[in-house]
């Protein structure tokens, strides 16, 4: 069977106060023309269909008007939705009734039987082909506190009530399914050493830190890992069967550098039969940034006015332009400025990213205040030394390696 896994859409976005409708929309639609070209018989959604727990009218219609396109285009299709922490999950769970009967699949609200304990049974979705059942999924939504097995004598509540809660619900599967029936699993949380864009950097933490998920959660035994929550593509701890699938597009100027994408795969009786494979989302808007890196404000005025005009263009299609600046101090008419150069150009000011000259003492040594100190976290305070020092860029790979450790560290320390 052919699967395909996506995540964090974010459906009713505001994008620096832009509307994001249409490009969810050509998103969605471009969507439906791939489960039905790829000929895909599982869709996967881990979380974050939403980007509000109470989103608009038109968000709701938008995300319902695709599941009918989708089954209509794809009568076999059967799709499996689980929350993530944007999403209200009882608003979520809201029209299940009505969907079971299409084949569609949604878990937002923890299942919890009369006795008060965790309904495994329910977040178990079986898996069926023409013959019948192919495989099982875990369809787990994004756990909020109490919705995981209390395991006496943790250090961590939060990642050792994860992993009991993942490795439960793998016996329970486990222990009804067949030999042959290889068995999936969703989730939306922050896994171990995943590398994060700058809007995971400024929502990621949920309890400071301690929320970091290993790998080693999930069983060996699951053939299949459908993760959301981080907003790039990667395979976790170097395993291919551990994936986040990344948003489908840009939610922040951090996620412009990279492709984003949705993943296909292929499992057997046995397992995944093939290759994870990426498609690239085709970009409806594009997002940029000038200059490249921060310069003063002349040189900035130069650079804008190097920009296309719009000739005509509607300007709802228009590129996202982040403007970055390098001030001696405080101008108070910067955006007025910059929109007078913008004017007639073939973009839409979403952002200004103004940065100052780092203040030095008598000793030529940077000044950072307490308070600025305690607001930063290590890998800030890294980057900014490598960066004195070296007069360069932090390289990526250095990066890796004190995430790396810095996880360490905090899972030591719990």
């Amino acid at each position: 069977m052919k699967f395909l896994h996506t995540a964090d859409w974010h459906i009713g976005q505001l994008f620096h106060e832009f509307d994001r409708h249409f490009e969810h929309m050509q998103f969605l639609n471009w969507l439906v023309q791939t489960l039905k070209s790829e000929q895909i018989d599982v869709l996967l959604i881990s979380g974050d269909i939403f980007d509000q727990a109470n989103p608009s009218a038109a968000a709701i219609r938008l995300f319902y008007t695709f599941l009918n396109e989708a089954t209509a285009a794809c009568p076999d299709l059967q799709v499996i939705v689980t929350a993530g922490n944007h999403d209200s999950a009882s608003r979520l769970e809201a029209p299940k009734p009505l969907l079971s009967s299409s084949n569609i699949h949604i878990i937002g609200v923890m299942p919890r039987k009369d006795d008060g304990s965790i309904d495994y049974g329910t977040l178990t979705i079986p898996i069926k082909s023409n013959t019948g059942v192919f495989g099982w999924c875990l369809a787990i939504p994004f756990l909020r506190m109490g919705d995981y097995p209390e395991v006496k004598g943790s250090k961590n509540s939060y990642v050792d009530g994860v992993c009991a809660l993942y490795e439960e619900a793998f016996e329970h599967v486990n222990n009804q399914k067949n030999k042959n029936e290889p068995i999936i699993a969703l989730g939306h949380l922050h896994a171990l050493n995943a590398e994060i864009t700058d809007l995971d950097k400024s929502e990621r933490l949920i309890m400071g830190g301690v929320e970091y998920i290993p790998g080693t959660a999930f069983p060996a035994d699951i053939s299949y890992v459908a993760l959301g929550h981080i907003h790039k593509s990667q395979k976790i701890g170097g395993h291919t069967e551990i994936r986040y699938s990344g948003s489908p597009i840009p939610m922040s100027f951090g996620e412009r550098g990279y492709q984003h994408q949705v993943l296909v795969f292929e499992m057997d009786q046995n397992g995944l039969s093939s290759e994870v494979t990426r498609i690239e989302v085709p970009v409806t808007i594009p997002l940029i940034s000038v200059p490249d890196k921060h310069e003063p404000l002349d040189a900035v005025v130069k650079a804008l006015m190097k920009l296309e005009n719009t000739d005509g263009r509607e300007l709802n299609l228009a590129p996202y332009l982040q403007v970055r600046v390098l001030l001696d101090g405080p101008e108070p008419s910067l955006r007025h400025k910059i929109e007078q150069v913008l004017d007639g150009k073939y973009v839409r000011l979403a952002r200004i990213d103004v940065r100052y000259p780092k203040q030095k003492s008598d000793a030529g040594e940077e000044l950072v205040s307490p308070d600025v100190l305690h607001s930063l976290s290590p890998l800030e305070i890294f980057t900014r030394h490598y960066e004195k020092r070296y007069q360069t860029e932090l390289p990526e790979t250095l990066e890796k390696h004190f995430r790396t450790v810095a996880n360490l560290i905090d899972q030591k320390e719990l």
